[in-house]
């Protein structure tokens, strides 16, 4: 086993973004954490309130609120989801990551802990990390800022040692004592006889050593991931500019797709919310929900279409706060790269799915649309527009969806264009040939379509029809789809 421990000192600051600096947070009227403004005043940890405004009146002061630090610890651990389902939370301050089956996936221990360090820090939050293979071992590594992986387990007698006891979180009692005996650094305290530890400190000390060390086991109650996902982000600088607030979403989404991996789901609808300033006049929040073609978890692509989207986003009022809930999950496999490595499915990466959610973003939903199959022999009403998806499975190279294939009859029909003219264009007819451009030369045909006489009294329908159909090839070598009726020769399609 190989545990990753995230100790976060800062996060009851950190959990405040909006307040301003130099600041301090406080509990039972004294100083808990102090920003740097405030610490180079002369305000640590400790300080009594009414002293540390004597050193910096303008000092702005908040009262610890563990239940917000619970609620950030939450969201990193959903965020944590991304890279293992292994999770434990210690509050207040502390997430342990067991890593083991994800270093192949990652490139390795190194490679995965800079990757899990830099991603605490884009989500807000400065860690304290440490990588060793037993969970106790981790967390004192994290507590006294030892960030070199320990990766080997012979190696934490040695790794361990060089700790200053002071720097762990002991009881007060415990570090008396140890003091008491010149103990300084841990090495000093492993050197000490066991039984005389466990006489004088307790036998519950002396086996944290030995699961430290690895002698005993030392089981951790899992994170349970929460059944639904809602969780709310507050700006450090009220906003009402929206293109602004793709950083702060970005945040939400990285969570969002963590809390996706460890359930092995995706999303098929998420919404924002807005949450405006506090006015005289009260303002509803601004919803801005997003639509996929398929489920996904994929944080680039939830990323992009909220950037397409917030670029025609109006706000009435600076923004605050954000909150993201994922309205539409479903089951979602993980998939592997090609053996080639290339990115995506599609050009440049994207997938067919998401190049069809940025066009709706851009152009509207009204604007892009799939063609569905109806069971109609006339070409003009054997499709009509539906919602553009993808069958689920399919690659980016698949056809958009409409409606299963329907087998109009049991002979197979002729050629079908891929372009159909809006309305038939009427050609002219010199000695018996159909001329478009010059005289066409027929290639294929004649296929006969007849029916429709049952709308053929409603309005707007377009009733009987009676055509033969050609395969064409005009003088310009264009492949055309052609037809001869009563009233003539018309072009009806063109080929690509």
């Amino acid at each position: 086993m190989l545990w990753l421990a995230l100790y976060l000192p800062r996060l009851p600051l950190e959990v405040f973004p909006s307040l301003p600096s130099p600041k301090a947070i406080v509990s039972r009227e004294r100083v808990v954490i102090a920003d740097a403004a405030a610490r180079s005043a002369g305000v640590i940890p400790g300080l009594r309130l009414p002293e540390a405004w004597a050193f910096v009146p303008t000092l702005a002061v908040q009262q610890r609120d563990l239940a917000r630090e619970q609620l950030a610890l939450t969201r990193l651990a959903c965020w944590a989801g991304g890279f293992t389902s292994e999770i434990c939370c210690l509050p207040p301050q502390t997430l342990l990551l067991e890593v083991a089956a994800s270093l192949r996936l990652f490139g390795g221990a190194r490679a995965l802990f800079e990757r899990i360090v830099s991603g605490c820090a884009e989500q807000g939050f400065a860690p304290q990390a440490a990588l060793a293979p037993t969970p106790l071992a981790a967390q004192w590594l994290a507590l006294a800022g030892d960030h070199e992986p320990c990766l080997e387990i012979r190696e934490l007698p040695l790794r361990l040692g060089r700790l200053p006891l002071a720097a762990l979180d002991f009881s007060p009692q415990n570090q008396a004592r140890l003091g008491s005996f010149g103990a300084r650094l841990l090495a000093e305290v492993l050197a000490l006889p066991r039984a005389g530890l466990a006489r004088r400190l307790g036998s519950s000390f002396v086996a944290d050593l030995a699961r430290a060390l690895g002698e005993l086991p030392d089981p951790r109650v899992r994170f349970v991931f929460p059944e639904r996902f809602v969780e709310r982000l507050e700006l450090p600088t009220r906003t009402d500019n929206a293109l602004a607030l793709g950083f702060a979403g970005r945040r939400l989404i990285a969570s969002l797709c963590g809390w996706l991996a460890a359930r092995a789901e995706g999303v098929s609808e998420c919404r924002f919310e807005f949450a405006h300033e506090r006015a005289a006049r009260p303002r509803s929040s601004t919803v801005l929900s997003l639509a996929f073609s398929t489920a996904t978890r994929d944080c680039e692509r939830i990323s992009r279409l909220l950037i397409e989207r917030l670029q025609r986003l109006e706000l009435p009022a600076a923004v605050e706060s954000i909150r993201l809930r994922a309205e539409a999950m479903e089951s979602l496999a993980g998939c592997t790269n090609s053996l080639f490595g290339e990115r995506g499915e599609g050009a440049g990466g994207d997938s067919l799915a998401a190049l069809v959610e940025r066009l709706q973003a851009r152009l509207g939903n009204g604007s892009v649309h799939a063609l569905a199959a109806v069971a109609e022999h006339r070409p003009e009403n054997a499709s009509r527009r539906v919602k553009p998806a993808l069958r689920a499975g399919e690659s980016a190279a698949a056809k958009l969806l409409a409606a299963p294939d329907l087998s109009l009859s049991e002979k197979a029909p002729g050629p079908r264009p891929l372009w159909l003219l809006a309305r038939p264009l009427a050609l002219r007819e010199m000695a018996g040939r159909p001329q478009c451009g010059g005289a066409l030369h027929l290639l294929a045909g004649p296929e006969r379509i007849e029916s429709g006489w049952w709308d053929a009294a409603e309005p707007d329908a377009l009733g009987d029809v009676r055509r033969d159909y050609f395969v064409a090839i005009s003088m310009r070598y264009e492949w055309l789809w052609i037809y001869r009726c009563r009233a003539g020769w018309f072009l009806h399609g063109v080929f690509a």
